[in-house]
């Protein structure tokens, strides 16, 4: 059983402790002794405080012991600990789990676990026939001649003569999928839909800021796309410029000050059109001028002739 009071030959050890922490830390770097803990009977370590710079709370850990009726206690590890108070790296945390959006760059690839929730398979790609097909493998002697009109109504017809046809190919739900342009391994699972639906609401989603002092919601903005499928129900794709969600998929309930309708500008008012009338005459245009000089000539000496 451990003993709980520290061996007296091992606490009193100090002297040796603090050489074999000096020898192994940086000159000047062992602290202050700390405490003598008890590791179990005869065994017992030192700790120093550790004066290295990023060290905080740290302690340097000397393990001494002596056998059982030996007077002489031996050194047995020096090592740099942790304190309870000690600046410590954060635990370590899988790629996958610190992985957040937006931290792909150009040229990275995220591989997706094979049993993701968030997929499901697109087709089931099970190319062979049900047991009870005319085209199953086993066949019996009597549905091989069906299988041979089978193979021969889907074979690929080219011009030509009989024996340059190629060999007809059986048809199956991947080469179908492929044709309409379906064909994908795995698709959006339900999980998957729910999930990137609350993802998007609660990014742009009507329990925003922006959307509570909002004039009106996206369902009436013109600049909404809506999206495909089931979630065109819910969500769009913004497509104003100058909103803080251009090209972000965004809640039907969701709005900005970019509205279409929230701040129609009014047209400019155009000036009224100058009119020229042409009626008004001026009666100076029409004085005769004198005979003998200009108005301004002889208008002064008349003047001065009636004074």
């Amino acid at each position: 059983m451990r003993s709980r009071t520290p061996d007296r030959l091992c606490a009193e050890a100090v002297d040796l402790a603090r050489a074999a922490a000096e020898e192994t830390a940086l000159p000047g770097m062992v602290g202050e002794h700390l405490e003598a803990v008890a590791d179990g009977d005869r065994v017992v370590t030192h700790l120093f405080a550790c004066k290295e710079p990023g060290y905080r709370g740290w302690r340097w850990a000397v393990t001494v012991a002596r056998a059982s009726r030996a007077k002489i206690v031996t050194l047995d590890e020096s090592v740099l600990l942790p304190g309870p108070d000690a600046v410590l790296a954060p635990e370590w945390v899988p790629w996958s789990e610190r992985l957040r959006p937006g931290d792909m760059g150009p040229g990275d690839l995220l591989p997706t676990d094979a049993e993701d929730l968030r997929l499901e398979p697109g087709y089931t790609g099970e190319d062979t026939p049900p047991p009870n097909s005319a085209l199953a493998a086993d066949l019996p002697a009597e549905t091989a001649e069906i299988a041979q009109i089978a193979d021969t109504e889907d074979a690929d017809v080219v011009p030509g003569s009989p024996a340059v046809q190629p060999v007809p190919a059986r048809g199956d739900l991947a080469s179908l999928a492929d044709e309409l342009g379906m064909r994908r391994a795995r698709v959006l699972s339900r999980y998957g839909l729910h999930e990137a639906a609350d993802r998007w609401d609660e990014a742009f989603g009507a329990r925003t800021a922006m959307a509570q002092a909002a004039p009106a919601t996206c369902v009436s903005c013109g600049f909404l796309t809506p999206l495909a499928g089931s979630l065109r129900q819910a969500f769009g794709v913004c497509a104003n410029e100058f909103s803080p969600a251009d090209g972000r998929v965004v809640s039907l309930s969701y709005g900005c000050g970019g509205h279409s309708e929230a701040a129609v500008m009014p047209a400019p008012p155009r000036p009224a059109t100058p009119v020229v009338d042409e009626t008004i005459i001026d009666p100076l245009t029409l004085r005769p001028e004198p005979t003998g000089g200009s108005v301004e000539d002889t208008t002064p000496t008349e003047e001065l002739g009636h004074s």
